[in-house]
């Protein structure tokens, strides 16, 4: 029975750096989770949650963050 590698998540940006990252923490021999989360910046987070995917991620996604990171720390800090 084969046994299944340790997964861990990565704050994902998809810019070379975090890119190569995914390559680096598959060397050590576990599982990357690619994870961009959406405040609201206008990046193509389509493209983003593909090159993760492209570069070697187990999994990439992108959380929808907008509603929270307005409510909870751009109004408080207005």
């Amino acid at each position: 029975m084969k046994q299944e590698k340790e997964k861990i998540v990565l704050a994902y940006s998809g810019g070379l750096d975090t890119s190569v990252a995914i390559a680096w923490l598959k060397n050590k021999g576990y599982d990357v989770i690619a994870c961009c989360i959406d405040v609201g910046e206008g990046k193509d987070l389509e493209a983003i949650e593909a090159k993760g995917s492209q570069v070697g991620a187990y999994a990439s996604v992108v959380i929808d963050a907008k509603e929270d990171f307005a409510e909870n720390f751009v109004l408080p800090a207005l």
